[in-house]
């Protein structure tokens, strides 16, 4: 097996050639011409013929040239398509799947309570577990003022005026 060091440029060269004449062939081939008919043709009319200018925004003043010019373009109905895009374009009531919340902006310290929040939560049951230690501990040193307390709680209150 050779590699692409050991041929010579010229090699390379000749395979693109070949290459480029093959697919010539393949596609004469496929539209129905002779190869060897069309490669002839080619030299003849390479000799021949002059391209012809095409006009497209220039209207010629020799009639020769006139019949190269190409026919104004009609202006395209657009109506249709702009219909769609109007169409596409109305806005639908999106109230219901939008929520409020996504909306709005967070506030510059929304980070710190999310971190802080299991942190007061367990403060929180501390603090209560510790104001109802202290419950406990009055009501045990004063058993005697209890009943006096609740017969308070439960008197009725005088209605103040309020203006």
């Amino acid at each position: 097996m050779t590699t692409e060091e050991d041929l010579p440029v010229g090699h390379l060269e000749d395979e693109a050639r070949k290459r480029k004449e093959r697919l010539k062939a393949l596609r004469q081939k496929l539209q129905g011409k002779d190869p060897a008919e069309d490669e002839e043709a080619n030299k003849s009319a390479v000799s021949n013929v002059l391209p012809r200018p095409a006009f497209r925004s220039y209207n010629p003043q020799d009639e020769q040239l006139q019949e190269s010019a190409r026919p104004k373009a009609l202006p395209v109905n657009i109506e249709e398509q702009i219909s769609d895009t109007l169409e596409q374009g109305q806005v639908k009531t999106l109230l219901e799947d939008v929520e409020l919340t996504n909306l709005a902006p967070r506030k510059p310290d929304w980070d710190l309570k999310r971190d802080v929040a299991p942190k007061l939560q367990k403060l929180e049951r501390r603090t209560q577990r510790a104001i109802a230690e202290l419950i406990l501990d009055r009501l045990k040193n004063n058993q005697d003022d209890l009943a006096a307390a609740v017969q308070l709680s439960n008197a009725p209150r005088p209605e103040e005026d309020v203006d």
